[in-house]
């Protein structure tokens, strides 16, 4: 069955230590080109995952919903919409991150390092060790929403760490198509993680990104998945 997106609410959350700015700019000029009504909620970082939950319950309330984000936001969306078999119309998860418990997945260890980091050292330390060590437009990203969820961001970084996201047994119950998009350069959110989503989900498709091209273009991302969802449906 092909999905009508003209007048659907998509819900989409963004990444760890990203914001709703970042992710809307991602998604929302590809729904919006579908006719999708897109809203992405603020990160409440003293109660990360739960702030996303009421979100995307309340956004349901009326009727079934496009779920998606980056990342942790991916995993949230993923395992509400397992959860809401009804209420889902579809999922579209940009950057993975790690399946069931994240142990020692890349983004879960970087996002420890830097709560630790943030704890000891303050923020402006932080923000200019990441300055050294990252490309320019994540940099300017996340300089801007680290201040924003400032003073109560390691706590948000250590509750997606210790997140479990859907098991792969789980993944195979989703009932409804999901569009993956898959890194083939980004060390913190493994291609492998993308892969073993989509070969785990029944209705399942993945298109893949660089950094150098949604870096200074987050909307490619956003399209991606887009483009993914549309081959899983066929």
């Amino acid at each position: 069955m092909t999905i009508t997106f003209r007048g659907v609410t998509a819900v989409l959350l963004p990444g760890t230590g990203s914001d709703d700015d970042y992710v809307y700019r991602a998604f929302a000029g590809p729904l919006h080109g579908v006719g999708a009504v897109v809203t992405t909620p603020a990160p409440q970082p003293a109660r990360l995952i739960d702030g996303y939950l009421e979100a995307l319950d309340d956004a349901a309330r009326n009727a079934p919903i496009i779920v998606g984000g980056v990342s942790i936001g991916a995993a949230v969306t993923l395992a509400w919409a397992l959860a809401h078999p009804q209420h889902a119309v579809a999922v579209l998860a940009a950057l993975p991150a790690w399946s069931g418990a994240a142990q020692s997945a890349p983004a879960a260890l970087s996002a420890r390092h830097t709560a630790h980091q943030l704890r000891t050292e303050g923020l402006v330390a932080t923000t200019t060790q990441m300055r050294a060590s990252s490309p320019g437009w994540l940099a300017d990203e996340l300089a801007r929403s680290w201040l924003g969820q400032w003073p109560d961001l390691p706590d948000a970084m250590e509750a997606a760490a210790r997140y479990v996201a859907p098991s792969i047994a789980e993944m195979g119950r989703l009932s409804v198509p999901m569009g993956v998009a898959g890194a083939t350069d980004d060390p913190i959110h493994p291609l492998e993680v993308a892969l073993e989503w989509v070969a785990a989900a029944p209705r399942a498709a993945l298109r893949t990104v660089s950094l150098a091209d949604f870096g200074p273009k987050p909307e490619l991302l956003g399209s991606a998945c887009l483009a993914a969802l549309t081959d899983a449906e066929g």
